[in-house]
C-alpha cells in the first residue's frame, strides 16, 4: 500500500519484452537505499515487485496483464517515472491510500501554468467515471491528488508547486497516457451499490 506522495523521479534504464511479458530497469536513488527483492515500488502508481537489484539499478519484471492495463509498456530508455516505496506502519498518511492497482489510462488534456501553480486536465474514461468525485481523492500517475472539478469528458486537479517540481510532471506533454486508480472507498461503494447492499431474505 501506499500514499501517492512521490519520493523520487526515477528513469528508465531499459525496457526488454520478453514471451510472457517484459523486464524493466529503472535507476534511482532515494528508492533504492533500502529496498530487498521482493519489495514492492509504485512505478508510475503501478505496484511492482523487485526482482534484482544492482546498485542504483532496480529490475522489476512485468506480466502481459500490466502491459495492458498501463503505461509501462509505453515507456523508453530515458522516461522519467514517479517512485514511491510501499507505507511502513505508522508513516504520517499525507495523500490518500493508494493501492497501486491500476483501473485504467487516459490522455493528458492539459498541463497549463497559472499562476505559481499548474492547471492539470485529464481525460475520463468510461471505466473511472463513477469513481471520480468532486473534492474526491484520485491517484494519477503515483500522484496522490484532488479533484477540483468534473465535466462530462476530463476532470480537473490542481498542482503545486513543489508536486510539479518533485514529479514527472515537470517533464510531461499533453497527449501522455497516465496511469488512473480511483479512490479505494469509492471503489468499494461503487461495488456494493452494483450487488445491491441489502439483500432480503426468503423470511421478508
Amino acid at each position: 500500500m501506499f500514499t501517492g506522495l512521490v519520493e523520487e523521479c526515477g528513469t528508465v534504464a531499459g525496457l526488454q519484452k520478453t514471451d510472457s511479458g517484459a523486464r524493466i530497469t529503472l535507476r534511482a536513488s532515494v528508492c533504492a537505499e533500502d529496498l530487498k527483492l521482493g519489495d514492492s515500488l509504485a512505478v508510475n502508481g503501478c505496484c511492482l515487485t523487485l526482482a534484482e537489484q544492482d546498485g542504483a539499478d532496480l529490475h522489476f519484471d512485468l506480466l502481459a496483464e500490466t502491459l495492458r492495463l498501463t503505461n509501462l509498456g509505453s515507456l523508453v530508455e530515458g522516461s522519467v517515472v514517479n517512485l514511491e516505496r510501499a507505507l511502513r506502519i505508522g508513516d504520517r498518511l499525507g495523500g490518500h491510500f493508494v493501492l497501486g492497482h491500476v483501473d485504467d489510462t487516459a490522455e493528458v488534456v492539459a498541463l497549463e501554468p497559472s499562476g505559481d501553480d499548474h492547471r492539470f486536465e485529464v481525460a475520463i474514461t468510461e471505466r473511472l467515471a463513477p469513481l471520480i468525485a468532486k473534492k474526491g481523492s484520485i491517484c494519477v500517475d503515483g500522484i496522490s491528488l484532488t479533484v477540483a472539478e468534473v465535466g462530462i469528458s476530463s476532470f480537473t486537479t490542481w498542482i503545486t508547486p513543489h508536486t510539479f517540481r518533485a514529479t514527472h510532471l515537470h517533464s510531461l506533454q499533453p497527449g501522455h497516457r497516465a496511469n488512473l486508480e480511483g479512490d479505494m472507498v469509492a471503489r468499494h461503494l461503487l461495488r456494493m451499490a452494483e450487488v445491491g447492499v441489502y439483500q432480503p431474505s426468503s423470511a421478508d
